[in-house]
């Protein structure tokens, strides 16, 4: 068996999944919600996840006694900066995905080493998100921390780091980090040298399913793992949940929702967006490239909804009164820009915002619209898709979006193709472990280990008079950010 690790910014979710690519026991540990000293700031303390991970470890063990785990695969959130010093004890909290602090330093970076050539060199340009920006911060406002900096680790990492001593990283991760020559699949040089980061602090490089460590002894003894057990290098939460998915071949599409969203497309090249609107990443399997474009608030969108004016109530509950409402929300539109915005906006200081409502509108518009909205925001990335001659030939649901019957027929009309449900979407643990199995042996590549494990239980068709009223309504959607985009309240 195998086990994959997710380190995700709720909890972390540990699964183990046969040689058949069936997941056989799953087990979860919730983490302290992340901590916001200031408006726009999110921190988590690294030792945190490593409590949870011993216990889901712990559990999916205890879950198939005598179960003999063969190789373990991590994934986990992207972009946190894990700051360690020269024994690897933590220097501070981390500084998450969804930190918002940076702008000054992104545009450090882009005045420094030109916005153009920054692209040029990683793919991609400074973002909040992105882990280097957050390390500039800290030499910038916590020069004490920075100086007995000595180690530079991502989420997931940081938990490998605990279970084998190994500090390590795959490229798929790394793209996310801004220091990483997404083309050639190495650290950039050039990057780290302007930017005042040794080379010396950055975790040792590997392709995805590569074994890059081993369980030690020690934590062995706490998780009941056996010592010795391969660890493979894995990958970020959005390249492990795409091979989950099968999203491996170009062409092949994925469109997740969880707390952000994600349209993920795997490419044969590194494709740059020269304005360096959407992501453009290693792919977990070796020699493929994707570019995904991110919704920042996509089901957090709706939690907050269900927060503020629902709380109590079921998700079920909900989306059964919105589907009441006919496509179009009677003309309620809403733009999901609660933590800012990335794609298309690269905007950190965007707001969300319902326009157009009016005393007819009901609680069930405001639901609808909000599935609507992040559907229209989604769609951004497949329009940006068609203007760079991305294919798309299928495309795959995952995460919540994927199990509310409403928020599906809503996608596929909204983005105008087809979409697949899986059998089993299991998320970014079930391909964490899969890629072990192929770092193990048990599958000659990720593309059979996908074709032995993934299944696809049901296609939605779009709704031609449902896409009708959604390209409407999409236009409206597209005018709203430039409307707004100068009220800062």
């Amino acid at each position: 068996m195998f086990l994959g690790l997710d380190i995700g910014t709720g909890g972390t979710r540990a699964v183990l999944v046969d040689e058949r690519g069936r997941v056989v026991a799953s087990a979860s540990e919730e983490h302290v919600p992340f901590a916001s000293p200031q408006p726009g700031w999110a921190e988590q303390d690294p030792e945190d996840w490593w409590r949870a991970a011993q216990k889901a470890i712990r559990e999916v063990i205890a879950a198939v006694p005598g179960a003999k785990i063969e190789a373990v695969g991590l994934t986990g959130q992207m972009h946190g900066a894990v700051l360690l010093d020269e024994n690897g004890k933590v220097l501070r909290p981390s500084l998450i995905w969804c930190d918002q602090r940076t702008d000054a330093q992104c545009d450090w970076l882009h005045r420094e080493i030109g916005r153009e050539r920054l692209i040029e060199l990683t793919a991609n340009p400074a973002l909040p998100n992105f882990t280097l920006t957050k390390l500039l911060w800290v030499k910038e406002h916590e020069p004490e921390i920075f100086a007995k900096t000595r180690h530079i680790l991502c989420p997931k990492d940081y938990v490998r780091l605990r279970l084998t001593g190994t500090y390590a990283i795959d490229v798929q991760e790394a793209s996310g980090t801004l220091l990483l020559d997404v083309a050639n699949r190495r650290w950039s040089s050039e990057v780290a040298r302007i930017a005042g980061i040794p080379e010396s602090w950055l975790p040792e490089l590997f392709e995805s399913p590569e074994i890059c460590a081993r369980i030690s002894p020690e934590a062995a003894s706490i998780t009941g793992l056996t010592a010795g057990t391969p660890v493979a290098a894995g990958a970020g939460d959005q390249g492990a949940g795409a091979v989950g998915m099968g999203i491996l071949q170009p062409g092949s599409v994925s469109a997740t929702i969880g707390t952000s969203g994600v349209v993920f497309a795997a490419t044969a090249a590194p494709t740059k967006d020269p304005l360096g609107r959407m992501h453009t990443f290693c792919h977990a399997v070796p020699g493929r490239w994707h570019v995904m474009g991110v919704t920042q608030a996509a089901g957090l969108s709706l939690r907050w909804l269900r927060e503020t004016i629902a709380a109590g109530e079921s998700y079920d509950q909900l989306t059964a009164e919105a589907a009441k409402i006919a496509a179009g929300s009677d003309g309620l539109l809403w733009t999901p820009y609660l933590l800012g915005e990335r794609t298309p906006h690269l905007d950190s200081q965007a707001r969300a915002a319902f326009v157009g409502l009016t005393a007819g509108h009901t609680r069930s518009h405001l639901v609808r619209a909000v599935l609507e909205g992040v559907a229209y925001s989604l769609k951004d990335t497949f329009t940006l898709f068609a203007e760079l001659g991305i294919p798309v030939k299928g495309v795959r649901l995952g995460g919540g979006g994927a199990r509310s019957p409403l928020w599906r027929s809503i996608q596929a009309s909204v983005y105008g193709y087809p979409v697949d449900v899986l059998t089993a979407e299991e998320g970014g643990a079930f391909g964490a472990a899969l890629l072990a199995g192929v770092g193990a042996g048990a599958w000659r590549d990720t593309d059979a280990a996908c074709a032995a494990a993934i299944e696809v239980a049901e296609q939605i068709s779009p709704d031609a008079a449902a896409s009708e009223r959604y390209a409407e309504g999409y236009q409206g959607f597209r005018q709203v950010y430039p409307a707004l985009r100068n009220i800062r309240g």
